[in-house]
């Protein structure tokens, strides 16, 4: 496995920079712009390398009136525009095997849901697009079977692989971090990543909406960053209860900042 790994115009595992992967849940024209604009302000102001994320359909929905997104074609085009806009590298997930080759010409890291990341056809796919490879750890798995995944990627061509911890599923409604996982994950030798927005969902926990507690991320990502990643992601948006999904769960545009400046120092300290 490599690591670092090369994401962009990025490095990201050893003795890199901080890799924070951020943007909204859905892509949203009227938000895009807004939210990429800060996240490339940021980029220049902290010690923080930042690639953008922002899906363009929301395949896992509580209910079936949920939204969706905007389609494969139209939110590739949003993400090819904020990449020459800002500069800043892309990405988004992929939910089947044929969204794999487009979503690799147009972006610089493959994202795989949680739920997916046992799919071995679409592991497959996504490691022949010819682009680094983000599997987050299914809610369901322990770290250890993240193994099968890697090893997935690797013989499928794929050797930029980073890893992710999102929460594992607690009783009904509640998912906890096991900060174990960040260590064990890492025995593959490739970079781990924290998933902090996601990690405080509460799934279903609104009945036809998934529930979530924004006040737990900073707290979960200082543990995450003690304990030594290489990459955090993390859902913001400058009006979150206007997202079509995770409005409970991400953090507020304005909060981005101040949080990521207190992250930072806790690395510092470590190095």
């Amino acid at each position: 496995m490599n690591n670092p790994i090369q994401i962009g115009q990025y490095r990201c595992g050893k003795n890199e920079p901080l890799l924070l992967i951020a943007g909204p849940c859905a892509l949203q024209a009227e938000y895009n712009t807004i939210i990429a604009d800060e996240l490339s302000r940021l980029n220049d102001r902290l010690p923080v390398n930042i690639v953008f994320k922002g899906s363009f359909d929301k395949a896992n929905r509580s209910s079936i009136e949920a939204a969706r997104g905007c389609g494969l074609d139209t939110g590739l085009k949003m993400l090819a525009e904020i990449r020459t806009q800002t500069g800043l590298p892309v990405t988004t997930d992929i939910h089947e095997t044929h969204q794999a080759a487009p979503v690799g010409e147009v972006c610089d890291l493959i994202q795989i849901p949680a739920f997916l990341s046992r799919q071995t056809d679409l592991l497959t796919a996504a490691a022949k697009a010819g682009k680094p490879v983000h599997v987050k750890k299914g809610q369901f798995m322990a770290p250890q079977d993240m193994g099968n995944v890697v090893r997935k990627l690797e013989e499928s061509g794929c050797r930029d692989i980073l890893l992710c911890e999102r929460g594992t599923f607690f009783g009904y409604g509640r998912l906890v971090n096991d900060m174990q996982s960040l260590v064990i994950m890492r025995q593959w030798d490739v970079p781990i990543c924290f998933d902090a927005t996601h990690s405080v969902q509460e799934p279903g926990g609104l009945g036809t909406l998934t529930g979530g507690n924004r006040r737990m991320i900073e707290p979960l990502a200082r543990g995450a960053i003690a304990v030594g990643i290489d990459a955090l992601f993390l859902e913001t948006h400058p009006e979150p209860e206007r997202s079509p999904s995770d409005a409970a769960n991400m953090l507020p545009l304005e909060r981005l900042e101040p949080v990521l400046t207190g992250l930072l120092r806790i690395r510092e300290a470590l190095a």
